[in-house]
């Protein structure tokens, strides 16, 4: 129990650090080219982003050792990147076929979301390890 919740902890934290690095650094110059599809700053929900993070981190996290027998960074790593694609795609260009974000966005989402599932499988293999 105590590796399971070490691992939720450590994965929000990189996740929280890669999202970030992703959209608060990387994307600012695209999201301020488009402020008219976001919500003001002052407007965001941020302590619901922040919640909605914990929770997709438990499932992540949940489903992994409650149904994969081998346990280690491969195998963390393999589910974070499949994962990561999965999401990416919906996230990424799922969004961009319904909405005017910039090609950069949706690619940068997509992009994204598989190296930050790739890293957080591959920690999560790490720390609970058969």
């Amino acid at each position: 129990m105590k590796r399971v919740a070490g691992a939720i902890v450590a994965v929000y934290v990189v996740l929280e650090a890669l999202d970030f690095l992703i959209h608060g650094v990387l994307l600012s110059k695209a999201y301020a080219a488009s402020a008219q599809l976001w919500r003001p700053e002052a407007e965001m929900k941020m302590g619901l982003m922040f919640i909605v993070a914990f929770i997709f981190v438990v499932c992540f996290v949940m489903i992994f050792t409650r149904f994969f027998k081998e346990k280690n960074v491969k195998t963390g790593a393999l589910y974070g990147l499949i994962l990561g694609i999965g999401i990416g795609v919906s996230m990424g260009y799922g969004t961009y076929a319904a909405m005017p974000i910039p090609y950069y966005i949706a690619l940068s989402w997509f992009l994204g979301s598989v190296v930050e599932m790739t890293v957080s499988g591959a920690i999560l293999g790490l720390i609970v390890k058969d």
